[in-house]
C-alpha cells in the first residue's frame, strides 16, 4: 500500500496516474475521429451524436450506480450544464458533420486548435495567466489553420465548409472544458462526466427520429462503431480526461491532445486509407509548431529550483483519495 498524504513520492505518483488518464484519453480520441469517418457513412450527424451519448450515458450511469457516487453538490451544476451543452452536444453534433466533409486527419489537426483556446479561456476565466509566447504560439497555429482550409478548398466549398464546422467544433470543446474545470472542484471525474454526458443526450434529443431511421438501414458494422464511440472514445475517455483535469491547469491538459493529429493520421491510413494532402500536413505541422512555442516556459534559476508541483484532485473527494492510497 502506498501512502499519498505525506510520503515524498506521492506527488509522483499521483502525477504519473494523472498521466496515464491523460494518455488513455488521447489514444481514445484519435481512434474517435476513425470511428467516426466509418460511422458518418450511414448514420447522420444529430443522429450520430444521439446514438453515441446514449451509450455512453448508459455505460456511465451504470458505473456510477454500481459506485454509489450519487449526485454532485449544487455548485458543480453550471459547469456540468455548460460542458455538457458546448462539448458533449455541440460539439459532438458539428465534429460529426465536419468529418463528412473532410478527411479524418484533417479534422483532428483543426479541431486540434481547441488547446490554444483552451489557454486563453483559462487565462481569461480561471486566472492560468496569458504569457506572451502563448499569443506567438496561437497567431502560428491559426496561420496553420488557414493553411488547411486553403488545402482543401480545391475539392469544393463542401471541404470549406468543413474545415470551418471543425473550427466550431475547436470553439465549443475550448468551452467545455473551461467550463468543466471549475466543476471538477465539486464533484468527482465520474460525476461530472457523467451528468455532462447526460446534458449532452437531453440536448441532442431532437435527434431521435433520425437515429432510429438510420438505426434501421445502417449496416452492423456502423452501429458497432457508433456503440464504440460511446463506450470507449466518450464514456471511458472523458472520465481519464476528467480525472487528469482535476489535477492540473487546463492548458497543460490541452497540450496532452497534441499527438492526436499524428495518431489519427496514422490511424486513418491503417484503417480507412486515407492520408491528408501534404498542404494539408503542412498546415497541420504548423498549427504544432505554434502550439510548441506556445506551451514552452523560459527556464530561470527559480523554475529550476522550484519545478512546478502537481496540483491535487479535490480534497472533498473521499472515495477518489481511498483509491489514490490503495
Amino acid at each position: 500500500m502506498t501512502t499519498l498524504s505525506s510520503s515524498p513520492a506521492s506527488p509522483e505518483h499521483r502525477d504519473w496516474r494523472a498521466t496515464a488518464a491523460a494518455c488513455t484519453t488521447v489514444v481514445l480520441w484519435a481512434s474517435a475521429f476513425v470511428s467516426i469517418r466509418s460511422a458518418g457513412e450511414a448514420y447522420s450527424p444529430g443522429a450520430l451524436a444521439l446514438g453515441r451519448l446514449l451509450a455512453g450515458s448508459l455505460a456511465l450511469g451504470t458505473l456510477l450506480l454500481l459506485r454509489r457516487e450519487g449526485l454532485p453538490s449544487r455548485a458543480a451544476w453550471p459547469g456540468i450544464l455548460w460542458s455538457g451543452l458546448l462539448w458533449f452536444g455541440l460539439y459532438m453534433v458539428v465534429l460529426n458533420w465536419g468529418e463528412q466533409q473532410v478527411d479524418a486527419g484533417t479534422a483532428a489537426m483543426v479541431v486540434n486548435i481547441g488547446p490554444l483556446l483552451i489557454a486563453l479561456l483559462g487565462a481569461r476565466l480561471l486566472g492560468e495567466g496569458l504569457p506572451r509566447r502563448l499569443l506567438l504560439g496561437m497567431g502560428v497555429s491559426f496561420a496553420g489553420a488557414a493553411v488547411v482550409g486553403l488545402s482543401m478548398s480545391g475539392h469544393g466549398s463542401s471541404s470549406v465548409l468543413g474545415v470551418l464546422l471543425c473550427l466550431l467544433a475547436a470553439v465549443a470543446y475550448a468551452g467545455g472544458v473551461v467550463g468543466q474545470k471549475p466543476a471538477l472542484r465539486h464533484g468527482s471525474a465520474l460525476q461530472i462526466t457523467t451528468f455532462g454526458c447526460l446534458v449532452g443526450t437531453a440536448a441532442c434529443l431532437p435527434f431521435a427520429g433520425a437515429l432510429v431511421s438510420d438505426a434501421a438501414d445502417a449496416p452492423l458494422s456502423a452501429t458497432l462503431n457508433m456503440v464504440y464511440l460511446g463506450i470507449f472514445p466518450t464514456a471511458l475517455a472523458f472520465t481519464t480526461w476528467a480525472y487528469a483535469l482535476a489535477r492540473t491547469t487546463a492548458g497543460r491538459m490541452g497540450a496532452t491532445t497534441y499527438a492526436v493529429p499524428a495518431l489519427v493520421v496514422l490511424m486513418s491510413w491503417l484503417l480507412l486509407d486515407e492520408v491528408p494532402a501534404l498542404l494539408t500536413v503542412a498546415g497541420g505541422l504548423l498549427c504544432l509548431a505554434g502550439v510548441a512555442v506556445s506551451r514552452k516556459r523560459p527556464q530561470t534559476g527559480a523554475t529550476r529550483k522550484n519545478p512546478p508541483q502537481p496540483v491535487e484532485g479535490p480534497p472533498h473527494d473521499a472515495e477518489r483519495q481511498a483509491a489514490d492510497r490503495s
